[in-house]
Protein backbone atom coordinates (compact mmCIF):
# COMPACT_ATOMS: atom_id res chain seq x y z
CA UNK A 1 0.00 0.00 0.00
CA UNK A 2 2.70 2.53 1.11
CA UNK A 3 5.97 3.32 2.85
CA UNK A 4 7.84 5.97 3.70
CA UNK A 5 7.91 8.91 1.56
CA UNK A 6 11.35 10.38 0.02
CA UNK A 7 9.79 13.54 -1.03
CA UNK A 8 10.17 15.62 2.47
CA UNK A 9 13.56 16.07 3.96
CA UNK A 10 12.83 16.59 7.65
CA UNK A 11 16.33 17.34 9.27
CA UNK A 12 14.86 16.56 12.55
CA UNK A 13 13.15 12.81 11.82
CA UNK A 14 13.13 11.45 15.06
CA UNK A 15 12.62 7.84 13.08
CA UNK A 16 15.86 8.11 11.41
CA UNK A 17 17.46 6.25 13.40
CA UNK A 18 14.80 2.96 12.99
CA UNK A 19 15.51 3.13 9.15
CA UNK A 20 17.94 0.28 7.64
CA UNK A 21 19.01 2.42 4.71
CA UNK A 22 18.06 5.90 3.35
CA UNK A 23 14.34 6.99 2.67
CA UNK A 24 12.85 5.43 0.04
CA UNK A 25 9.72 5.54 -1.42
CA UNK A 26 7.76 2.31 -1.96
CA UNK A 27 4.53 1.66 -2.88
CA UNK A 28 2.19 -1.51 -2.29
CA UNK A 29 -0.23 -1.95 -4.62
CA UNK A 30 -2.01 -5.55 -2.77
CA UNK A 31 -4.12 -2.87 -0.89
CA UNK A 32 -6.97 -5.25 -0.51
CA UNK A 33 -4.53 -7.71 1.52
CA UNK A 34 -3.29 -4.67 3.34
CA UNK A 35 -6.85 -3.60 4.42
CA UNK A 36 -8.20 -6.77 5.15
CA UNK A 37 -6.18 -6.70 8.62
CA UNK A 38 -8.48 -4.00 9.71
CA UNK A 39 -10.92 -6.68 10.23
CA UNK A 40 -8.71 -9.04 12.38
CA UNK A 41 -7.57 -6.49 14.57
CA UNK A 42 -10.30 -4.51 15.27
CA UNK A 43 -11.79 -4.63 18.69
CA UNK A 44 -8.18 -6.21 20.21
CA UNK A 45 -6.81 -2.68 20.98
CA UNK A 46 -5.72 -2.34 24.31
CA UNK A 47 -5.47 1.96 24.31
CA UNK A 48 -9.18 2.59 23.88
CA UNK A 49 -10.86 -0.52 22.59
CA UNK A 50 -10.47 -2.31 26.65
CA UNK A 51 -10.82 0.21 28.71
CA UNK A 52 -14.14 1.63 29.86
CA UNK A 53 -13.77 5.69 29.62
CA UNK A 54 -12.76 5.03 25.97
CA UNK A 55 -14.16 1.97 24.88
CA UNK A 56 -17.26 3.94 22.87
CA UNK A 57 -14.51 5.25 20.47
CA UNK A 58 -14.14 2.00 18.72
CA UNK A 59 -10.32 1.02 16.75
CA UNK A 60 -8.16 3.88 15.02
CA UNK A 61 -6.07 2.49 12.68
CA UNK A 62 -3.01 5.01 11.99
CA UNK A 63 -1.74 5.48 8.80
CA UNK A 64 1.30 7.29 9.07
CA UNK A 65 3.48 5.57 11.30
CA UNK A 66 6.28 5.36 8.99
CA UNK A 67 5.28 7.54 5.69
CA UNK A 68 3.72 10.71 4.88
CA UNK A 69 0.53 8.77 2.85
CA UNK A 70 -0.65 12.21 1.33
CA UNK A 71 2.72 13.05 -0.32
CA UNK A 72 2.30 10.68 -2.49
CA UNK A 73 -1.33 9.98 -3.11
CA UNK A 74 -1.36 11.83 -6.69
CA UNK A 75 0.59 7.97 -7.67
CA UNK A 76 -1.28 4.86 -5.23
CA UNK A 77 -4.71 6.52 -4.74
CA UNK A 78 -4.12 4.34 -1.27
CA UNK A 79 -5.07 6.60 0.78
CA UNK A 80 -8.58 7.70 -0.85
CA UNK A 81 -9.45 4.09 -1.02
CA UNK A 82 -9.11 3.19 2.54
CA UNK A 83 -10.67 6.65 3.71
CA UNK A 84 -13.65 5.91 1.49
CA UNK A 85 -13.88 2.08 2.44
CA UNK A 86 -13.82 2.39 6.36
CA UNK A 87 -16.44 5.34 5.47
CA UNK A 88 -18.57 3.08 4.20
CA UNK A 89 -18.57 0.59 7.20
CA UNK A 90 -16.72 -2.32 4.95
CA UNK A 91 -14.88 -3.04 7.89
CA UNK A 92 -17.74 -2.32 10.77
CA UNK A 93 -19.15 1.29 12.24
CA UNK A 94 -16.59 1.29 15.34
CA UNK A 95 -13.44 1.47 12.82
CA UNK A 96 -11.82 4.67 11.71
CA UNK A 97 -8.47 5.97 10.80
CA UNK A 98 -6.05 8.54 11.07
CA UNK A 99 -2.95 10.29 9.62
CA UNK A 100 -0.68 13.09 10.25
CA UNK A 101 0.45 15.00 6.99
CA UNK A 102 3.24 17.88 5.91
CA UNK A 103 1.35 18.43 3.01
CA UNK A 104 -1.56 20.53 1.56
CA UNK A 105 -3.21 18.66 -1.59
CA UNK A 106 -6.78 17.36 -0.18
CA UNK A 107 -8.91 18.32 -3.45
CA UNK A 108 -9.87 14.63 -4.03
CA UNK A 109 -10.09 14.07 0.15
CA UNK A 110 -12.77 16.87 0.59
CA UNK A 111 -14.69 15.14 -2.05
CA UNK A 112 -14.71 11.78 -0.18
CA UNK A 113 -18.06 10.08 1.98
CA UNK A 114 -15.75 9.37 4.94
CA UNK A 115 -18.69 9.67 7.71
CA UNK A 116 -16.30 11.54 9.69
CA UNK A 117 -14.31 7.81 10.41
CA UNK A 118 -11.41 9.61 8.96
CA UNK A 119 -9.14 12.21 11.41
CA UNK A 120 -6.88 13.95 8.99
CA UNK A 121 -4.00 15.85 11.45
CA UNK A 122 -2.07 18.66 9.91
CA UNK A 123 1.43 19.08 11.68
CA UNK A 124 2.48 22.33 11.95
CA UNK A 125 5.64 24.61 13.34
CA UNK A 126 7.07 27.88 14.08
CA UNK A 127 7.93 29.87 10.52
CA UNK A 128 11.37 29.39 11.22
CA UNK A 129 11.80 26.11 11.98
CA UNK A 130 9.16 24.74 9.14
CA UNK A 131 11.28 26.69 7.05
CA UNK A 132 14.71 25.77 7.95
CA UNK A 133 14.11 22.32 8.73
CA UNK A 134 11.52 21.05 6.71
CA UNK A 135 12.17 20.51 2.81
CA UNK A 136 10.09 19.48 0.47
CA UNK A 137 7.24 19.78 2.18
CA UNK A 138 3.96 22.29 2.05
CA UNK A 139 4.41 25.70 3.51
CA UNK A 140 3.04 26.78 6.67
CA UNK A 141 -0.23 28.91 5.54
CA UNK A 142 -0.75 26.22 2.55
CA UNK A 143 -0.63 23.46 5.51
CA UNK A 144 -3.60 25.39 7.62
CA UNK A 145 -5.78 26.36 4.73
CA UNK A 146 -5.58 22.60 3.94
CA UNK A 147 -7.09 21.98 7.59
CA UNK A 148 -9.70 24.57 6.97
CA UNK A 149 -10.79 22.62 4.17
CA UNK A 150 -10.50 19.35 5.59
CA UNK A 151 -12.80 20.93 8.53
CA UNK A 152 -15.10 22.32 6.07
CA UNK A 153 -15.44 18.74 4.33
CA UNK A 154 -16.98 17.69 7.73
CA UNK A 155 -14.05 15.48 8.85
CA UNK A 156 -12.43 15.32 12.28
CA UNK A 157 -8.87 17.17 12.31
CA UNK A 158 -6.16 17.60 14.43
CA UNK A 159 -2.85 19.96 15.06
CA UNK A 160 0.91 17.87 15.32
CA UNK A 161 2.95 20.41 16.95
CA UNK A 162 5.85 19.30 16.62
CA UNK A 163 9.09 19.18 17.02
CA UNK A 164 8.90 21.95 19.60
CA UNK A 165 12.00 24.14 19.84
CA UNK A 166 12.45 27.05 22.04
CA UNK A 167 14.13 28.81 19.32
CA UNK A 168 14.63 32.85 19.74
CA UNK A 169 11.14 34.32 20.18
CA UNK A 170 9.47 30.89 19.84
CA UNK A 171 6.28 32.34 22.31
CA UNK A 172 6.05 34.70 19.60
CA UNK A 173 5.84 32.40 16.93
CA UNK A 174 4.04 29.70 18.37
CA UNK A 175 1.68 32.52 19.45
CA UNK A 176 1.20 33.54 16.29
CA UNK A 177 0.28 29.77 14.49
CA UNK A 178 -2.18 28.84 17.13
CA UNK A 179 -3.85 32.06 15.95
CA UNK A 180 -3.56 31.19 12.51
CA UNK A 181 -4.91 28.24 12.74
CA UNK A 182 -8.06 29.78 15.24
CA UNK A 183 -8.56 32.14 12.49
CA UNK A 184 -8.67 29.45 9.83
CA UNK A 185 -11.15 27.46 11.43
CA UNK A 186 -13.01 29.96 13.04
CA UNK A 187 -16.52 29.65 11.09
CA UNK A 188 -16.16 25.93 11.03
CA UNK A 189 -19.47 24.42 12.00
CA UNK A 190 -18.93 21.19 14.30
CA UNK A 191 -15.65 21.42 14.94
CA UNK A 192 -13.39 18.40 15.99
CA UNK A 193 -10.03 19.29 16.87
CA UNK A 194 -7.68 17.47 18.90
CA UNK A 195 -3.52 18.64 19.43
CA UNK A 196 -0.44 16.44 19.98
CA UNK A 197 2.26 17.87 21.41
CA UNK A 198 6.28 16.78 20.91
CA UNK A 199 9.19 18.34 21.90
CA UNK A 200 12.21 18.02 19.55
CA UNK A 201 14.02 14.95 21.03
CA UNK A 202 16.91 12.49 19.32
CA UNK A 203 18.98 9.22 19.88
CA UNK A 204 22.40 8.51 19.10
CA UNK A 205 21.72 6.77 15.97
CA UNK A 206 18.76 8.90 14.73
CA UNK A 207 21.83 11.83 15.20
CA UNK A 208 24.14 9.67 12.91
CA UNK A 209 21.78 8.93 10.76
CA UNK A 210 20.78 12.42 10.45
CA UNK A 211 24.27 14.18 9.91
CA UNK A 212 25.15 11.71 7.46
CA UNK A 213 21.83 13.01 5.43
CA UNK A 214 22.61 16.67 6.04
CA UNK A 215 25.74 17.63 7.03
CA UNK A 216 25.07 20.70 6.96
CA UNK A 217 22.28 21.24 9.19
CA UNK A 218 22.15 23.54 11.87
CA UNK A 219 19.82 21.93 14.13
CA UNK A 220 20.72 21.76 17.40
CA UNK A 221 21.83 18.14 18.85
CA UNK A 222 23.81 18.58 21.72
CA UNK A 223 23.94 15.95 24.13
CA UNK A 224 25.65 18.57 26.85
CA UNK A 225 22.33 20.64 26.56
CA UNK A 226 20.25 17.95 26.89
CA UNK A 227 18.81 15.26 29.28
CA UNK A 228 19.11 12.00 28.60
CA UNK A 229 16.60 9.53 29.88
CA UNK A 230 16.69 5.92 29.53
CA UNK A 231 13.86 2.95 28.96
CA UNK A 232 13.88 -0.34 30.35
CA UNK A 233 15.58 -1.76 27.44
CA UNK A 234 18.44 0.85 27.80
CA UNK A 235 17.87 2.67 25.09
CA UNK A 236 18.53 6.06 25.42
CA UNK A 237 17.18 9.81 24.07
CA UNK A 238 18.17 13.08 24.38
CA UNK A 239 15.67 15.74 25.53
CA UNK A 240 15.13 19.32 26.47
CA UNK A 241 16.36 19.72 30.46
CA UNK A 242 13.07 19.65 32.83
CA UNK A 243 13.12 23.88 33.77
CA UNK A 244 12.33 24.38 29.47
CA UNK A 245 10.21 21.22 29.32
CA UNK A 246 8.19 22.89 32.19
CA UNK A 247 8.38 26.37 30.86
CA UNK A 248 7.16 25.22 27.29
CA UNK A 249 4.59 22.75 28.57
CA UNK A 250 3.21 25.38 31.09
CA UNK A 251 3.04 27.91 27.69
CA UNK A 252 1.32 25.97 25.15
CA UNK A 253 -1.58 24.24 27.22
CA UNK A 254 -2.61 27.63 28.59
CA UNK A 255 -2.00 29.37 24.79
CA UNK A 256 -4.02 26.03 23.53
CA UNK A 257 -6.11 27.08 26.05
CA UNK A 258 -7.04 30.57 25.48
CA UNK A 259 -6.46 30.79 21.56
CA UNK A 260 -8.39 27.53 20.32
CA UNK A 261 -10.11 26.42 23.36
CA UNK A 262 -11.92 23.62 21.21
CA UNK A 263 -8.94 22.18 20.89
CA UNK A 264 -8.71 18.89 22.98
CA UNK A 265 -4.85 18.12 24.29
CA UNK A 266 -4.41 14.38 23.70
CA UNK A 267 -1.03 14.64 24.93
CA UNK A 268 2.76 16.52 25.54
CA UNK A 269 6.17 14.46 25.16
Amino acid sequence: MWRRDARAHCQYCYLAGSLSGPPITRVFANIDDVLSGIGTHAGRGTITSGTEERGHEGTTFELSCYTDPLGIERVTGSLAEAVRRVGAGDYGDDVSLRFTTKFDDVTELVTLDHRRRTRVRLSVNADDIAHRFEGGTARMPARIEALRQLALAGYRVGLTIAPIMPIPGWQEQYGRLLSNVAEALSDVPDLDLTAEIITHRFTPSSKDVLLSWYPGTKLEMDESARTAKRNKFGGVKYVYPKDTMSEMRTWFVEELESVLPEAQLLYWT
